[in-house]
C-alpha cells in the first residue's frame, strides 16, 4: 500500500510507448470504473506536465492517442472475453492479484496473445505487473512458485516511497495485524486467509539446509490414496525433527515402497503411515498396505487408529514453535500445504483443495514422537463423614 506501484506502471507505460511509437501498448486495471477514476487521470496529468500533446477518447473506444507517438488502448479485466480484436507491442497490468485465481490465469493468457506486434529494433515484447500480494494466488504461483524464464519480482516496501504523508506507515500499523503488514508493507507472500491450519509455520523461521547423512536413519510420515500417496521424509537432530525431502504422486503402497528403497538405499527406514492402511489393500493387493510396508523392510510405527485431527494438528503447531523445521528447498509441495491450508465453513481442515495429504503424512510421524502431553487429569476424591 502507497508504495507508489500504478505511479511506477503508467510511467513505465509512458516511457515503453515514447521509446515505440510505432506500437500500440495495452494498459489494464480490473474494472472500467478503474480505468475512469484512476488511470486515466494520472495519464493526463502525467501528459500535461510533459507538455505531450494527446487526445483520450473514452468510452466505446477507451484510447489516448500520443501525438507522434501511437495509442494507448485500455481494457478492463473483469470479462475477460472482451480481451480481444487488438493487437500491441507491450502491455501493462494494474492490481492483477486481486482476480480470482482462475480468472487471473485467463486474463493473462489473454494479454499474452494481444502482445503479438513486432517491433522495428527486434527486441521483445513485454508485460509489466503492479500489483498488491493477494494471498497465494495466481501471482505467487506463477512468479514465485513456477518462476518460467524471463519473469521477474521486484518488491517496494511502502516506506521505498519518499513522497507518502507522515505517519502513513504507523497507521498502517494500528490497523492491520502482522501477517497483513508483510503483505501490504513488505510486498510478500503470506496467507491471508483467516483460520489457517499450521498457524505456527513460518518458512523463513522454519527452514532448514539439513539434508540426511548417508545411512541415518529416516522417520517417514505416509499417507494412503490410491493414485495420490503422499510421504515426508524427517531426520532427527539435537532431539528435533527436520523435513529433509518429501514424495508425492505415488500410485499405491507397493509403489510407495519402491520409491523408498531406490531414494533412500542404506538406510534404516522408520514408517509412520495413515492408520487405516492396517486394513485397506492397494490396487491388486492380496496383503494390507502396512503389512507392505513390513515386507518391504521397514519399520512400522502404526497405532490401532489415527490421533484425532485436533490432537494432531496441536502436536504439529507446538512441534513448529519448539523447533520443528523443514528444508524449504527439497519440500516445496509441503511448504506449500503448510502454509496455505485452511479451516473450512464446518471449522474442520479444507481438503477441497487437496492441500491435507502432506501434512497429514508428517502429523502422523510428529504425533507419534512429539505429542502433545495433556496433563494428567485430577483424582476426584469423596470422603464419607
Amino acid at each position: 500500500f502507497g508504495a507508489g506501484k500504478t505511479e511506477a506502471l503508467i510511467v513505465r507505460s509512458l516511457l515503453g510507448k515514447l521509446a515505440y511509437p510505432n506500437n500500440d501498448r495495452a494498459f489494464y486495471e480490473p474494472t472500467y470504473d478503474l480505468i475512469r477514476m484512476i488511470a486515466w487521470p494520472r495519464f493526463e496529468e502525467m501528459l500535461s506536465g510533459l507538455g505531450v500533446p494527446y487526445r483520450l477518447t473514452k468510452h466505446p473506444h477507451n484510447v489516448l492517442d500520443i501525438e507522434g507517438h501511437g495509442r494507448i488502448i485500455f481494457r478492463s479485466m473483469d470479462t475477460p472475453q472482451r480481451i480481444i480484436g487488438f493487437e500491441v507491442g507491450d502491455s501493462d497490468v494494474d492490481e492483477l492479484d486481486t482476480l480470482k485465481r482462475d480468472d487471473a490465469a485467463e486474463v493473462w493468457r489473454r494479454i499474452l496473445s494481444r502482445n503479438r506486434q513486432k517491433k522495428l529494433d527486434g527486441s521483445k515484447n513485454t508485460v509489466g505487473v503492479a500489483t498488491t500480494p493477494e494471498g497465494f494466488r495466481f501471482v505467487y504461483e506463477t512468479w514465485e512458485e513456477q518462476k518460467p524464464p524471463g519473469y521477474e519480482i521486484i518488491r517496494a516496501p511502502s516506506y521505498s516511497n519518499p513522497h507518502l504523508p507522515e505517519g502513513y506507515i504507523d497507521s498502517l500499523r494500528d490497523i492491520y495485524p502482522s501477517n497483513l503488514l508483510d503483505a501490504y508493507i513488505e510486498g510478500e507472500f503470506v496467507n491471508l486467509t483467516s483460520g489457517t491450519v499450521y498457524i505456527q509455520f513460518d518458512r523463513k523461521r522454519c527452514n532448514s539446509s539439513v539434508t540426511e547423512d548417508a545411512h541415518e536413519p529416516l522417520f517417514i510420515g505416509m499417507d494412503f490414496n490410491v493414485g495420490n500417496m503422499s510421504a515426508v521424509v524427517h531426520v532427527k537432530r539435537d532431539g528435533h525433527p527436520v523435513a529433509v525431502a518429501e514424495i508425492t504422486k505415488g500410485y499405491d503402497t507397493p509403489d510407495m515402497a519402491r520409491l523408498i528403497r531406490e531414494r533412500f538405499p542404506g538406510h534404516a527406514i522408520h514408517v509412520y503411515p495413515d492408520a487405516s492402511g492396517d486394513s485397506r489393500k492397494s490396487v491388486n493387493a492380496s496383503k494390507t498396505d502396512i503389512a507392505i510396508l513390513r515386507d518391504a523392510g521397514f519399520s512400522v510405527h502404526a497405532p490401532k487408529k489415527n490421533p484425532p485431527v485436533r490432537d494432531r494438528i496441536n502436536a504439529m503447531n507446538a512441534a513448529l514453535e519448539s523447533g520443528y523445521q523443514v528444508n524449504v528447498d527439497r519440500c516445496p509441495d509441503y511448504v506449500k500445504c503448510l502454509e496455505q491450508q485452511a479451516y473450512d465453513k464446518n471449522g474442520s481442515p479444507d481438503k477441497a483443495q487437496g492441500l491435507d495429504h502432506l501434512p497429514d503424512a508428517g502429523g502422523y510421524f510428529i504425533h507419534h514422537d512429539y505429542p502433545v502431553i495433556k496433563p494428567a487429569t485430577a483424582t476426584k476424591l469423596r470422603m464419607n463423614y
